[in-house]
């Protein structure tokens, strides 16, 4: 299976089973779709013999089939008969999500956390409850070293304390049982102060700081509960966060919704603040809402991706690049086949933890009581839905099948499939179709810089 595509002067072909990205000319751009369909030289030839020299012609076919022969191009997939292994793997909990805390000091308009209640009530993660999800992820992770903790909310610098003292426990448990924890911390910055910079940068390995872009975006979207903008606010913290950072180990992060779908010029906005770290979003919400994204939103915010990308390539070759996360894309080193099967691991090796402790399978479950799997106390009690869980992957979507994206997004998020079709195993059609235009102008932009260097 192979994927074509133009974009920005670039003739690109993606091997989606091998996973191999070419540049190629024109002419071996309308010889490959002649192959795929199992066309001869002969007949490719007199399809295009009046549009290219035979010379030329024959040229290109015989490149192709080396690429062919080496593994490159038209490559089998030699996946799918093995994903039942992947499905009946023994799996280790390796990451938890920690809601520590239930509560906000903002009021933005898109929250799927409803202000931090998550359709519950509000409330703060005590330190004893944290320190037996503690213990539980320790006791579950097997024999691996490495384990993940993210302090999510809700804001959870409402909570600090708990926070610091989680980990302070976290780093005695590590010496003790031969794990390493990387703690991480999500912010929307109201009550970043140097004492939390300072700890943070001695023990988070990585901070979302968010923030939506332009002052007049992220105020309308991100307001204080009495409507005042929290922009005027946060930025000169980010600012100086990130510096102390050495810009590096965290990500400004934004969400962009249809009241702004020129969210290119956010991206370069925060680019322009000097953040070299970047995530801007599309917002995930039912059609009812006023900023849902929209199937008629999609050709604009495709064009924004592809102005992105373009002002990226210019930006890098100026000495003044950034780091986009949808665009980030390692084509010598990236997720194992593993982690391109199974995807995010949520409900199996990533927990959320509620302030009482209660097991979700995301953070975008919480709350949602269909989905409740265990607690701190009992452990998991309904291995039938981790069960289900392991099951997702990009052969049990039959979306997936014939999706070139497929080995890049891993089939997407549970969540979404579930708020959008009332199933954890079926996809977000507008999600899939923005995946795969980032997808494309990620793959653009390494040809583009591969090209400069």
């Amino acid at each position: 299976m192979i994927h074509q595509y133009k974009n920005n002067g670039y003739n690109m072909v993606l091997d989606v089973n091998s996973g191999s990205v070419h540049v190629v000319d024109d002419v071996t751009y309308e010889v490959l779709p002649l192959l795929d369909q199992g066309k001869q030289e002969e007949e490719i030839r007199q399809a295009l013999k009046d549009r290219f020299p035979e010379q030329d012609i024959h040229d290109a076919v015989l490149e192709c089939r080396e690429l062919e022969e080496a593994g490159m191009l038209f490559t089998d997939d030699v996946y799918e008969n093995a994903i039942e292994l992947f499905a009946e793997r023994p799996t280790v909990v390796k990451a938890l999500c920690l809601h520590i805390a239930h509560d906000c000091n903002l009021a933005c308009r898109y929250c799927f956390a409803e202000e931090g209640e998550y359709h519950g009530r509000r409330a703060l993660m005590s330190f004893e409850v944290g320190k037996k999800a503690l213990d539980f992820l320790i006791a579950n992770s097997g024999a691996r070293k490495n384990l993940e903790v993210d302090f999510f909310g809700g804001e959870p610098l409402m909570n600090w304390q708990v926070v610091k003292d989680l980990v302070a426990y976290g780093r005695e448990q590590e010496k003790l049982h031969n794990k390493n924890f990387r703690f991480t911390l999500t912010t929307n910055g109201v009550l970043l102060d140097d004492e939390v910079m300072e700890f943070c940068n001695h023990e988070m390995g990585n901070v979302v700081l968010s923030i939506d872009g332009r002052k007049e975006v992220h105020d309308f979207m991100r307001p204080f509960r009495k409507g005042a903008g929290s922009y005027d606010l946060i930025v000169p913290k980010f600012q100086k966060f990130a510096e102390s950072r050495n810009q590096d180990k965290y990500y400004v992060r934004g969400t962009f919704t249809h009241y702004n779908l020129d969210f290119a010029a956010d991206v370069l906005h925060l680019a322009d603040l000097g953040f070299k770290q970047i995530s801007v979003e599309p917002v995930v919400a039912p059609p009812t809402e006023d900023y849902a994204i929209r199937e008629e939103d999609l050709p604009v915010i495709f064009e924004q991706y592809d102005i992105l990308a373009r002002e990226m390539i210019k930006r890098q070759k100026e000495g003044r690049g950034f780091n986009f996360f949808h665009f980030m894309i390692d084509l010598t080193g990236g997720p194992c086949v593993y982690k391109r099967l199974s995807g995010c691991g949520s409900g199996t090796e990533y927990l959320a933890v509620t302030p009482w402790g209660d097991f979700y399978p995301c953070h975008q479950f919480v709350g949602n009581e269909e989905f409740l799997l265990g607690n701190v106390d009992d452990g998991i009690v309904r291995p039938d839905l981790t069960g289900e869980f392991k099951k997702c992957n990009v052969y049990s979507k039959k979306e997936c099948s014939d999706c070139f994206a497929r080995f890049y997004c891993s089939g997407g998020c549970a969540a979404n499939s579930y708020n959008f079709t009332g199933k954890i195993n079926d996809v977000y059609e507008i999600g899939c179709k923005m995946q795969q235009k980032r997808i494309e102008c990620a793959l653009m932009i390494k040809a583009a810089l591969a090209e400069e260097d």
